[in-house]
């Protein structure tokens, strides 16, 4: 039997799982393909069984799901690839129309709070697949995630960006958890031992990435657009680590989700703590 795994292609998952599929044995692991929202859909359906998938999607259906431990996708103040992209200062957005990626859920969500919380204002928001300069043609503002939003910020026309994971810890203190390393319950009964080793393997790959940046980024296929240093950089600007104190950002994140309305309650934070599934 095999574990399938949901692959995010974005610069952010690279060095997890280059390490993971160049140093690990993956002959028991199937690698999916694809961007946060589709593969929380497959994760919601089955179709996989373990995902760095978008926070929300654990703040919706945390009875489907345990957080492997030890590893996230976050940011404790800048995370440099989840951009508001803005035609007028922030201050001035008040209900103002922003158009937002459909790529992920966690960071719409976090701009809804930013913006109705932090700020105390009222927006509606437009999901769009246009391009960064004609979307601000029709939105003064809108929200970019992962390699998108990276390739905007080096290269944006005078454009005012946002960094979310910024805003956030400003607002905060806290780290904001864009994703969870999420297993099915259903998987975890199944499969015990498979997930037990899948879960060592990721924590060890986690080191190893942590500790070969450059090596790991000689033969990105980011390359193609980001040059070495600055992808080192970011890579080195992103908390893939999961501590007491990411968790706390979690839960304020759910808390906050819930007071809006974008979760039916906060739930409540199970990690995975061996083969025992609990």
């Amino acid at each position: 039997m095999s574990l399938t795994i949901g692959q995010i292609v974005y610069a952010n998952c690279t060095p997890i799982f280059s390490a993971l599929q160049n140093s690990f044995d993956c002959s028991g692991y199937r690698f999916v393909r694809g961007v946060p929202s589709h593969l929380n859909r497959l994760l919601a359906t089955g179709e996989i069984d373990v995902c760095p998938s978008s926070s929300i999607e654990y703040g919706k259906h945390s009875d489907r799901y345990l957080i492997l431990p030890d590893l996230s996708i976050s940011a404790v103040g800048a995370v440099k690839s989840v951009f508001l992209f803005s035609m007028v200062p922030i201050e001035e957005l008040d209900g103002a129309a922003i158009g937002m990626t459909t790529e992920s859920d966690t960071s719409v969500a976090l701009l809804r709070i930013i913006l109705a919380t932090f700020y105390g204002f009222v927006n509606r928001f437009e999901r769009t697949h246009l391009e960064i300069a004609t979307a601000l043609e029709h939105f003064p503002g809108l929200l970019l995630i992962g390699d998108n939003a990276l390739k905007g910020s080096l290269t944006h026309r005078g454009y005012k960006v946002y960094d979310l994971g910024e805003l956030w810890h400003r607002f905060t203190g806290l780290p904001f958890v864009f994703a969870l390393w999420l297993v099915r319950r259903d998987t975890v009964a199944r499969f015990p031992s498979e997930v037990a080793r899948l879960s060592a393997d990721l924590i060890r790959a986690k080191q190893l990435a942590y500790d070969s940046y450059p090596l790991i980024a000689e033969s990105a296929a980011e390359r193609a657009w980001i040059d070495q240093a600055r992808l080192v950089d970011y890579w080195r600007t992103i908390s893939y680590d999961l501590t007491p104190h990411h968790i706390e950002g979690a839960r304020r994140f759910f808390s906050h989700a819930s007071d809006l309305g974008l979760l039916p309650s906060i739930p409540e934070i199970e990690v995975y703590s061996g083969v025992s599934g609990t």
